[in-house]
């Protein structure tokens, strides 16, 4: 019989996706693009629309409980089996570069006990040597989760665990070390030669990066003992990550000066616990951003699984993929996300990339699946006449379009280069499955539309 996930473990799968890598860097992103001024709109704006999108899905989990496969089928329910495609496809995309960036930084911080200035082994997670780490523990934890996603849960628990504890220490020692006249020093960012609302949407991808994650309990809701648990343990989540990013955001202002702060190498939390309490600090912050990228990327790895096997059930990926093992592991899916991770992690090492051109394109892919679960909510709002459900749709909607519009229509464009393959997965799909019916012509119209696309998204790429 299949164990259920109960709603510690599904807040601790949650949490553990959204506190991974980018709360260990955070202080210094944030700082490079942003004054205080600026940064206190911006997370107001994040903290309201996030919460907004986490209601989005506590809702949808109550109002229609047989939509048990996440934002997909909120995608496909709503807007068809294109557009749901398309919210998996790009969806599943980001889990795995999001992995993939999970494991370069693993072995980029564990560079600060192995190189030198004389020897760089690990050097950003993009050596020879980096490649061999990163693949040995991305096939550890595939085995791992071929064991049943309810013992990873039960060890992602536990690191969930292990990472607040240095991250609690830093607020802690934050708070003792906070001075008010290093907080308002330049408090618009005139130095920065940006008007506050730019320096506002600068933020935005760093922001929506560190909330990726929000919807880990809804893409497993199938494995949920109680279906409530699902939306109760995202507002939990989100509202613990939102108090942590804020707290350490707005804290190390007040520690380090903005100028300098933004100069520091990342992660920059290293930086500012050795100021704190000496060298000591720098070791805790490093390890402890060892242990949350590995739990997170553990989540991750989790709800990648999942999204080509929920796919694949409901006819928008390969039949192949619905394939499940004697511990109800999602088996294939699981090959075909980490056969997809191991081919990136070499392409990073050919071409010596980073975290940071990572972050960008996963932040990218998420952006469309995102702003689908308010329009989907909005849709059964209007359905019902409810108009407080209107008001909560209006919201997540508002916060998915202003996330397309700080991101930039150059950036919407070009992931396009990445939806187009998957175009392919679908057709392949729905002619290999006789219950399907053949494209309809709206479909037929819209992969066409987003093929054109590719001429201009290629020509800004090449050029």
């Amino acid at each position: 019989m299949e164990k259920k996930l109960g709603l510690t473990a599904l807040t601790a799968l949650v949490l553990s996706s959204m506190l991974g890598a980018g709360v260990f860097s955070l202080p210094q992103n944030m700082a490079a693009v942003a004054s205080p001024a600026a940064l206190l709109i911006g997370w107001g704006i994040t903290g309201v629309g996030i919460i907004f999108l986490a209601l989005a899905m506590l809702l949808l989990t109550r109002l229609r409980p047989d939509l048990d496969g996440g934002i997909f089928t909120y995608a496909k329910e709503g807007f068809g089996e294109l557009i749901g495609f398309c919210s998996a496809w790009g969806y599943w995309l980001c889990a795995v570069i999001a992995n993939v960036s999970y494991l370069v930084i693993v072995f980029a911080a564990l560079s600060f006990f192995t190189d030198n200035h004389g020897q760089v082994i690990f050097g950003d997670g993009n050596t020879w040597q980096a490649l061999i780490g990163e693949s040995l523990l991305l096939w550890i934890v595939h085995i791992l989760v071929l064991r049943g996603v309810q013992t990873a849960a039960g060890i992602n628990m536990a690191a969930t665990l292990a990472k607040l504890l240095p991250l609690g220490l830093f607020i802690i020692l934050a708070v003792m070390a906070f001075q008010f006249d290093t907080f308002k020093l330049d408090f618009t960012g005139v130095a920065l030669g940006e008007p506050v609302w730019q320096q506002v949407k600068d933020t935005m991808l760093f922001t929506l990066w560190v909330f990726i994650g929000v919807e880990g309990a809804v893409v497993v809701s199938a494995r949920a003992k109680n279906k409530k648990d699902v939306g109760r343990a995202t507002m939990m989540a989100v509202l613990s990550a939102l108090a942590v990013y804020l707290m350490i955001t707005l804290l190390s202002l007040g520690v380090v000066a903005r100028p300098e702060l933004a100069e520091m190498r990342n992660p920059s939390m290293a930086g500012i616990m050795v100021g704190m309490m000496g060298p000591v600090g720098e070791i805790i912050i490093a390890a402890g951003l060892i242990i949350s990228v590995c739990g997170a990327y553990l989540s991750w790895t989790i709800m990648a699984a999942e999204v080509p096997l929920m796919a694949a059930e409901h006819g928008a990926f390969p039949r192949i993929f619905r394939g499940q093992n004697k511990n109800d592991a999602p088996a294939a899916s699981l090959w075909l996300t980490n056969g997809a991770v191991q081919l990136a992690l070499i392409a990073i090492w050919l071409t010596g990339s980073n975290y940071n051109n990572l972050l960008t394109i996963a932040s990218e892919m998420i952006l469309v699946p995102y702003f689908l679960v308010g329009a989907f909510l909005f849709k059964v709002a209007r359905q019902r006449q409810d108009k407080r459900l209107i008001l909560a749709a209006t919201g997540a909607c508002s916060y998915g379009l202003w996330l397309l519009y700080a991101s930039g229509l150059i950036n919407l464009l070009m992931s396009v280069l990445l939806y187009a393959p998957g175009l392919l997965v679908f057709i392949y799909a729905r002619y290999g499955n006789t219950e399907r019916k053949l494209l309809n012509r709206l479909e037929r119209g819209a992969i066409c539309l987003i093929l054109l696309a590719t001429a201009p998204a290629t020509w800004l790429l090449v050029g």
